[in-house]
């Protein structure tokens, strides 16, 4: 199962009453543009207790087409690492 944006606005609404639905929406865009604007400028997102995104550089490198085989140049990407804290990690891997 997934949860969804709409499904984590749901529940930010059912846990602060005060909030109406719109401001709970409103809430979850703006962390989300924060989040966002912060990894595409390169810089880390450390959210304590939860966990860590980088933004790691990638160098091109060889790789080939699986279908045939045919060896090609991957370019140089960047991509977004999550490292999960130790109160999360603990959390998920206890029964």
């Amino acid at each position: 199962m997934t949860l969804t944006k709409a499904e984590l606005v749901q529940q930010i609404y059912n846990v602060h009453p005060s909030l109406s639905k719109p401001q709970a929406v409103d809430a979850v865009d703006a962390f989300l543009r924060i989040s966002k604007s912060t990894l595409i400028q390169g810089t880390d997102l450390l959210l304590s207790g939860f966990g860590k995104f980088s933004v790691k550089d990638k160098n091109s490198r060889r790789g080939r087409n699986p279908q045939t085989g045919d060896e090609l140049t991957l370019d140089a990407r960047r991509v977004i690492t999550f490292k999960p804290s130790g109160i999360l990690r603990d959390k998920i891997n206890t029964p």
